[in-house]
């Protein structure tokens, strides 16, 4: 069982819906907030964290300008308070 606070591995839920709503949710909130046009592919990873509820940082595939690229992005869930905020969303590489 892993500590709260420690980063892990959310194994088997690149492919939840849970997972992909948030990627989701991230990549449209950073088009909101950059007037971007990233298109969501995939989810490539995604490790939570306990904290005031969870923290997922994701590693995400989307498209822009029909070029694959990959992103992270840091959702912060309290599903408690309904809430839900991106934290990071940041460039790692061309797929």
């Amino acid at each position: 069982m892993a500590a709260v606070g420690a980063v892990r591995d959310n194994q088997g839920s690149a492919n939840s819906v849970e997972t992909e709503n948030l990627a989701r949710y991230a990549v449209d909130e950073h088009n909101k907030k950059e007037n971007d046009l990233l298109e969501f592919v995939r989810v490539l990873d995604d490790k939570v964290q306990v904290v005031s509820g969870t923290m997922h940082y994701l590693k995400i595939e989307a498209t822009e300008g029909g070029k694959k690229k990959v992103y992270e992005a840091k959702v912060w869930v309290k599903p408690w308070e309904n809430f839900k905020q991106v934290q990071e969303f940041k460039p790692v590489s061309d797929s």
